[in-house]
């Protein structure tokens, strides 16, 4: 995480920019959690936008009253990076359930009908 800065020496505009950054994280965070709950469909939309997401650069050391904002908002970033991976690993495993069940078109009979 980026070094924190003490003390009455930070400047309003320095403070305001923090707060703009973590406020557009919480809605990413926020945007990512709700993927997880509307499922496909949404994930599929969103997906794009979500990626697209870059830091702003320029904007020093974190000022300290914000530093418990961040640290809340990376435990929510990391909790919700483990949900998604839990979340695709179940995505594989029901695909490859799917995919056990499909018919092969080349398999042969196992029993036949003698009686008609």
């Amino acid at each position: 995480m980026t070094a924190v800065l003490a003390g009455a020496d930070v400047a309003p505009a320095w403070d305001a920019a923090w707060s703009d950054a973590l406020a557009e994280l919480e809605l990413s965070v926020d945007e990512a959690e709700a993927l997880l709950v509307t499922g496909h469909a949404a994930a599929r939309r969103d997906a794009m936008r979500l990626a697209a997401w870059t830091p702003p650069s320029g904007l020093g050391m974190l000022p300290a009253p914000l530093l418990d904002r961040a640290r809340a908002l990376l435990a929510r970033q990391l909790r919700v990076a483990q949900q998604l991976a839990d979340a695709a690993s179940h995505s594989r495993r029901q695909l490859r359930a799917v995919e056990g069940m499909r018919a092969d078109a080349e398999s042969t009979p196992v029993y036949l009908d003698t009686a008609g």
